[in-house]
């Protein structure tokens, strides 16, 4: 039946008596006090210990921050707050939830290629650093800034003429809606001195969700040298360099995790060369999967067990609406299991069948796994999508077919 193996990202997790321990709670016990399936569940451990890994690896005078978008729920925002330097959002919701958890507002940065004149102006009244990103942006935070008497706290986010090979998603190199074109900086640096605004840096970012350490490596040297180029064309010293993150999580079969060591080495190597160049400059390094996406899971419950011409399917009550990056994007992408495991029959001992996990939505694509291998579950069993606390829930279409929306839970 071409069953497929559960992922080894699922012993991130302990298990205690063939359950899985979520947040030191057994999953059966944490769905009764959720009180309905299916949710999402965060485990605050996993991501303390991710940051303390994360910092052990960085130099020290790298800071680290939280980029939000990759899961932006309000608790465990708060959570992270509390173990990185900065935070990083893309729109005025998000930095409302940022500011919300009493982060100082000059450690919070507003990037994304299409912020409204009112985001901005709440941006630049709350203190927040704005990625300016187009020429509009620069002409209306001139404007904000003189009607509101408070000077933009600005960066430049680049596009840089590079991009992080071997990435998942590449931010940068080729024509982009991201960042201002590294060849159109310097006429736009000059726009800010003629405009009167104070250029405090640069955010170059190409690619995210790369586990090649090498390429990571490569992508970072380029940064360096592309900000020692465009320091050349400002008035202003550079005080701030965010080089963006693009370190990935393993998903699939045959994906190993991302080491950080020699990316660690090389940044520590480079950075006296970087301070003898740009001596005002604080680097940072923006993460945001990386930081969470190993530390969530989401649970569903089976409320149908079908054979269909020898095929088993397991109904459940979650699915596309709630998780639409593990079931393949609405079918835009070839799709490949998520690590699956039924939650509450852990046992390695277990005796295993081939199933297929789906949802309730009227659509062959609401799929969570296909041909897995898997414990023989039943109606009432807990299936367990691993990696999925990032872009999970906030990133998934939950008004489809209006089923109702999947909770969350920070334990």
């Amino acid at each position: 039946m071409n069953a497929k193996p559960v992922h080894a990202a699922q012993t991130l997790f302990p298990v205690e008596d063939d359950c899985l321990l979520v947040g030191g709670i057994p999953l059966t016990r944490l769905a009764q006090r959720v009180g309905s399936t299916p949710f999402y569940a965060y485990d605050r451990r996993l991501l303390s210990e991710r940051v303390a890994h994360v910092r052990a690896h960085l130099p020290p005078a790298v800071e680290l921050h939280f980029s939000m978008k990759a899961n932006p729920m309000p608790a465990l925002v708060q959570h992270m707050a509390g173990l990185v330097d900065g935070i990083d959002v893309a729109s005025g919701g998000e930095l409302k939830v940022a500011l919300d958890t009493g982060m100082a507002p000059g450690r919070i940065s507003f990037a994304g290629p299409g912020k409204s004149e009112a985001e901005l102006t709440r941006a630049v009244a709350a203190g927040a650093v704005v990625h300016a990103e187009s020429e509009r942006e620069l002409r209306l935070l001139a404007a904000i800034g003189e009607q509101l008497g408070i000077a933009p706290l600005l960066v430049l986010r680049i596009n840089p003429d590079y991009e992080l090979k071997g990435s998942g998603m590449r931010m940068g190199g080729g024509a982009k809606q991201f960042g201002i074109d590294a060849e159109d900086a310097p006429r736009l640096l000059n726009l800010c001195a003629q405009l009167g605004l104070t250029v405090l840096g640069f955010h170059i970012f190409s690619g995210s969700q790369s586990l090649k350490a090498e390429a990571i490596i490569e992508a970072q040297a380029q940064t360096f040298s592309l900000a020692r180029e465009l320091a050349s064309h400002t008035r202003d010293p550079v005080r701030i360099l965010n080089i963006g993150g693009g370190f990935g999580i393993p998903y699939f079969p045959g994906e190993a995790a991302l080491d950080l060591a020699p990316i660690g080495e090389a940044l520590a190597a480079a950075l006296p060369g970087v301070g003898a160049d740009l001596p005002d400059a604080q680097v940072s390094i923006e993460l945001g999967r990386y930081l969470v996406g190993e530390a969530g899971v989401y649970v569903a419950r089976v409320i149908d067990r079908k054979v269909s011409r020898g095929q088993v399917f397991l109904v459940t009550d979650g699915g596309l609406h709630h998780h639409l990056a593990a079931s393949g994007n609405f079918g835009q992408v070839i799709r490949k299991n998520y690590p699956v495991a039924i939650g509450n029959r852990m046992s390695a001992s277990a005796a295993r069948e081939s199933v297929s996990v789906v949802g309730p939505l009227c659509t062959p694509l609401d799929l969570l796994a296909e041909r897995m291998e898997l414990p023989q579950a039943q109606v009432g069993d807990l299936v367990v999508v691993f990696q999925s606390g990032a872009y999970g829930r906030s990133a998934s279409p939950q008004g489809f077919l209006s089923h109702p929306d999947a909770p969350e839970v920070l334990v």
